[in-house]
């Protein structure tokens, strides 16, 4: 596992997260980004990475967590990483195609839906 930086580093990633201590890390073998807060495992989202490619596939959120914007954090988390590796991205997910709607500054990154 590789880890990535936490929700404080980026200003306008901090807006649309509400939680403090969340820690995005990345499961290459099993291809995908499973979200953290302190040591509780939060959920994860799968993807298929293809070079410059990554195919978005679901989002899943612990049952005791849902609603609670969690998956929102997690996406922003997935999508700011992704940017800054210059990733395209195709969303198969129906969560991170509502997301794109309500947050339209990330779809340059969508190669298509």
């Amino acid at each position: 596992m590789t880890g990535t930086p936490s929700a404080e580093n980026n200003s306008t990633t901090v807006e649309r997260i509400a939680h403090k201590n969340l820690r995005l890390e990345q499961d290459e073998d099993r291809e995908r980004y499973e979200l953290w807060q302190g040591e509780q495992f939060i959920g994860f989202l799968g993807y298929h990475d293809d070079d410059d490619v990554v195919e978005i596939q679901h989002t899943i959120i612990a049952e005791r967590f849902g609603r609670q914007g969690y998956a929102r954090a997690l996406v922003t988390l997935v999508l700011d990483k992704l940017r800054s590796e210059g990733k395209k991205i195709i969303p198969q997910c129906s969560y991170v195609l509502d997301y794109l709607s309500r947050y339209p500054e990330y779809k340059d990154m969508v190669l298509r839906t």
